[in-house]
């Protein structure tokens, strides 16, 4: 994880939490710029040698990334992971700073599902310009930010088992996923973060201008149907899939 210090400091809350608020920004722009192009379902169709263009175009990009040395830190995890070379260039090492099976935990089977399923139909427009190539490279960047930030969720969990172990061990050990869920989960804090997301999407999605009269709409007052992604999916994606 992204922090100055070593890793008693990657592993404060405060840290934690700044970094899980850059990582809204990453998706909100990731989505902005997706909702740039229409559905373009072809890209998503099994080709004749097997697999789709997104399929193709995401396994090759990870292999890039994976030789220059991306994919070293638990929050970076790969879609296709059988597919990645080894880095070509000397890499920085980074403290281990979770749990072993915490590392290993990886939910991007269920994220895939998801996001090409569930939420782009929520915020790109049907039709099909033909712009495949720059259709996958930027449901890439999605599938990339969302990936991130929920598997940033370890640390979370992490920095609050260290603080209260005497807490979440019992249920640890009883295997009790509900007690633990009930733990980690604060609701009033989940509503402000749903709410922030929802006004990042209203004021990032919105066309800027110099007009005197705009200046409510750039705090973050426009409305709605004037936002390149609908700040409701935002919430809607924080709220269903994001924070749990």
């Amino acid at each position: 994880m992204d922090a100055a210090g070593g890793a008693g400091e990657q592993l404060s809350l405060s840290a934690v939490r700044g970094q899980l608020i850059r990582e809204e920004d990453s998706i909100v722009f990731a989505l902005i710029e997706r909702a740039k192009r229409p559905r373009n379902a072809p890209a998503y169709a099994a080709a004749a040698a097997g697999g789709s263009l997104a399929e193709f175009f995401v396994r090759e990009a990870e292999a890039l990334y994976a030789k220059a040395g991306h994919y070293q830190k638990p929050e970076d995890v790969p879609f296709f992971p059988q597919d990645l070379p080894p880095p070509l260039f000397p890499t920085k090492g980074y403290p281990k700073v979770l749990h072993p099976s915490a590392s290993r935990v990886c939910v991007n089977d269920a994220i895939w599902k998801m996001y090409f399923d569930e939420l782009l139909p929520l915020f790109t427009a049907n039709g099909d310009d033909g712009n495949y190539a720059e259709t996958v490279a930027l449901d890439f960047a999605c599938l990339q930010a969302l990936s991130r930030r929920i598997h940033c969720g370890k640390y979370v969990a992490e920095v609050k088992f260290k603080d209260s172990p005497q807490d979440y061990s019992p249920p640890i050990h009883a295997k009790d996923s509900n007690a633990l869920m009930n733990l980690l989960t604060f609701k009033a804090v989940e509503e402000k973060v749903k709410k922030r997301v929802e006004k990042k999407a209203r004021i990032f999605g919105q066309d800027v201008t110099l007009e005197e009269d705009s200046g409510n709409k750039q705090d973050g007052n426009a409305c709605d149907s004037e936002c390149k992604v609908d700040p409701k999916v935002l919430s809607k994606l924080y709220d269903l899939w994001v924070m749990p």
